[in-house]
């Protein structure tokens, strides 16, 4: 990342493929679970099915990270939880800013998974003047004017943006000049940032709509599975027959009763 401070802890954190890092945030979760129940071991396979990856898919990220795990044992949870911790950055505390404390931007100030997950709303930031003050989630929303001294005051290198589309890049803008140069992006919008800005975008409509894809998609195979409906006019000679003309023995057909 950008800036003269450094975000990422002592690790192999740039060697490991972006494909992996997705999916460390999938095991943690399941992982925890497990250390939850006090298991003191899992195997791959187990593991893998928690997470819903494949086992050999598994294998090769924690490869990564330099852990094996035990042939016949299976991999240490405690010690797995530490060291996917570590190289996700969540053995430290992290400020994070909310700008935009509409529906969405309220819901997540009262989201509890940003504490235990290693996140801390250190700021509720909106424009509304009517909303400076007002207790969400137990924080005072901050009218907009005080986001640069509120990201420096509290060492801020992540934003959350909630605000309406057309106001995310100004917004987005300032976060970046302040200093924040990883950013989570909720507006129904694309942003544009300079290199060394990180940018992960959240658009429920079109995990929905990619849904809607593939439930479609269902719907057709179920349709090409049926036995399709001859019409009418594809019968033999039923043509023949509405229009008076004969048939092969030439005999106008016989139309049967209903």
């Amino acid at each position: 990342m950008a800036t003269g401070r450094t975000h990422r802890p002592a690790t192999r954190s740039r060697g490991i493929p972006e494909a992996t890092v997705a999916r460390l945030p999938l095991y943690l979760r399941a992982l925890t679970a497990l250390s939850e129940r006090s298991v003191p071991t899992v195997s791959s396979e187990e593991l893998a099915a928690a997470a819903g990856v494949n086992s050999a898919k598994l294998r090769k990220d924690f490869s990564y990270l330099g852990s094996y795990g035990t042939r016949g044992v299976g991999y240490d949870v405690e010690y797995l939880v530490y060291q996917i911790s570590r190289e996700l950055g969540l053995t430290q505390d992290w400020p994070v800013v909310i700008v935009g404390i509409g529906n969405l931007g309220a819901a997540l100030a009262n989201y509890g998974g940003f504490a235990s997950r290693g996140f801390r709303v250190a700021a509720l930031i909106d424009a509304d003047p009517s909303m400076a003050g007002k207790p969400v989630a137990g924080i005072p929303v901050q009218h907009t004017d005080e986001l640069e001294k509120i990201i420096s005051g509290n060492g801020v290198s992540i934003g959350v943006i909630a605000t309406p589309a057309g106001a995310a890049q100004q917004v987005c803008d300032r976060l970046v000049a302040a200093g924040v140069t990883s950013i989570l992006n909720f507006a129904p919008t694309v942003l544009s940032v300079p290199d060394g800005v990180d940018v992960r975008k959240v658009d429920l409509s079109i995990e929905l709509q990619i849904l809607a894809f593939h439930e479609q998609r269902k719907a057709g195979e179920e349709a090409e599975g049926e036995p399709a409906a001859v019409p009418p006019a594809a019968r033999p000679g039923a043509s023949a027959a509405a229009d008076g003309r004969k048939g092969p023995d030439g005999d106008v057909p016989a139309v049967m009763p209903a």
